[in-house]
């Protein structure tokens, strides 16, 4: 009750400076943050490893659940609206790459991490290269967590303000505070039981805005028809002969950085290594694949829909920016109450997906780089603290932040870079050591910074073939290569070192 009196309170201030709250949704929020902070009460735990890894025995289908509304977050449902509104389905290529992730991460690497019984993500890395290395290694584990998270509350701001009249700023800061207050309460087994619950809405709250929006199947059939008018080759989720011209070595550099940079990723490992065993470790993950490609069907239908709506016949303002796609759709063409749901499931979507993240981050800080210590209440405390470090850094980067797609990739090229090379070795070969993780991190920091960043303003200063707009070659993915043969030839070269 006093969290809903709270939340009522800022609505009303909100609305007394000049705001103009839409109230049935934003009682409807209201209501249902006050329900997900009460599930995650129930269900917390007491200690640090309840708060880490639910005591390792997450049950299969809590696991699903939970893996699935991880990665179908706030980022995964917009940007996937975004770029088919605006791209074509062409390089609507995260919800697929992901997907294709979490399957290979299951085929490949679930069973060795859960059955050596590992901790966070980068204690393999650690019990090969030591300890010092996850010094190096941590760092864009953060970062990519931070700027997961960070695009996972942009989607929520640019959604809160279209539909519900509240400012960018305070949706972030209303949001953020929740997440961050139940998942420091209540740890992993409160996040993987709110997932169940974020999840359900998000399926339910997508599929009644699509339904809402399509009359029948036909009425699809013709908006797909105009659109495979305007986009030509474009519409189809795969590069076929000469449509994508010098953009074709990005595609797939893009293509490969999502489904190999979706894996190094603790919010990943932390389900994993939380589960029964290492058979359910690796269903889990297969299982969470094809629901994260399925829940990415709704979001490219309203895209598609967004694009063949006449708004200026319809007397309506179309949408500012692509990234507020499906905010705007589910506010112009959505009556009410079919509005209120669909808020609730990006909401729902955002919910599920940063909590994770905020937990994960906070794991490694924990585990990996301060002392370790024994005394359970001790343990969770100090995690605690950190949830909130994380947490709140997080949201100070979403407040500065632009495109939710662009920052979703910027968060895999992180990890595919610099972490997938050194996990890989750290799993597969035994004879890798400390200085080759060391000098493989960074050759692949150099040949990836010298790639340039367009997103963050940095331009490129190595000499790569382009035709005066782009890379013409995978660079991030040369870079991962290089990285990983650098580690296993410098190991080879001086085998006995190692960083204690």
């Amino acid at each position: 009750m006093a969290l809903l009196a709270i939340l009522f309170i800022v609505g009303v201030v909100i609305d007394m400076i000049g705001g103009s709250i839409f109230w049935p949704g934003f009682i409807s929020l209201m209501i249902f943050y006050a329900l997900i902070f009460l599930v995650a009460l129930r269900s917390a735990r007491q200690t640090a490893r309840d708060h880490m890894l639910a005591s390792r025995s997450l049950p299969l289908w809590l696991g699903i659940f939970t893996m699935s509304a991880t990665w179908v977050g706030g980022g995964f449902i917009n940007g996937t609206a975004e770029y088919t509104y605006s791209e074509g389905l062409i390089w609507v290529q995260a919800p697929w790459g992901y997907a294709l992730s979490l399957i290979v991460g299951g085929l490949i690497f679930a069973k060795p991490m859960r059955s050596r019984n590992f901790t966070t993500m980068l204690d393999p890395l650690e019990a090969r290269f030591g300890r010092y290395s996850n010094f190096v290694f941590f760092i864009p584990a953060l970062l990519g967590d931070l700027f997961w998270i960070s695009a996972i509350l942009v989607a929520l701001g640019t959604t809160f303000g279209t539909i519900l009249g509240i400012d960018f700023a305070t949706s972030i800061i209303i949001s953020g505070f929740i997440v961050i207050l139940y998942t420091a309460i209540g740890g992993l087994w409160s996040v993987a039981t709110t997932d169940v619950v974020q999840l359900m809405i998000l399926w339910i709250g997508l599929l009644l805005v699509v339904v809402t929006l399509l009359d029948d199947w036909s009425g699809l059939q013709m908006l797909f028809a105009n659109y495979r008018d305007d986009f030509g080759e474009k519409v189809l989720p795969w590069p076929t002969h000469g449509v994508l011209g010098s953009s074709t070595a990005i595609w797939w550099d893009s293509a490969l950085l999502l489904i190999f940079g979706g894996i190094p990723w603790q919010v990943y490992f932390q389900r994993v290594l939380a589960a029964r065993d290492s058979t359910t470790a690796v269903r889990l993950s297969i299982l969470a694949g094809v629901v994260c490609f399925l829940a990415a069907l709704p979001p490219v239908v309203i895209g598609i829909i967004a694009y063949g709506t006449d708004w200026v016949g319809l007397g309506l303002p179309p949408p500012a920016d692509p990234a507020f796609v499906l905010p705007h759709v589910i506010k112009y063409l959505c009556d009410p109450v079919v509005a209120t749901i669909g808020l609730g499931a990006i909401a729902a979507a955002v919910m599920s997906s940063a909590d994770s993240s905020i937990l994960a981050s906070s794991s490694i800080l924990n585990w990996n780089l301060f002392p370790k210590v024994d005394e359970a209440t001790k343990d969770k405390s100090r995690l605690q603290k950190m949830i909130w470090i994380v947490g709140v850094t997080a949201m100070l980067i979403a407040l500065k932040v632009g495109s939710i797609y662009e920052l979703w990739f910027l968060c895999s090229d992180l990890v595919y870079c610099l972490l997938f090379p050194a996990l890989v070795t750290a799993l597969f070969d035994r004879r890798s050591n400390g200085v080759g993780a060391l000098a493989g991190f960074a050759v692949a920091l150099f040949i990836r910074s010298g790639g340039g960043e367009p997103f963050l303003g940095l331009p490129a200063w190595l000499p790569f073939p382009s035709d005066g707009l782009v890379i013409t070659v995978p660079y991030k993915t040369i870079a991962m290569l290089s990285g990983l043969i650098t580690i296993m030839l410098v190991s080879r070269v001086f085998p006995r070192y190692t960083i204690a």
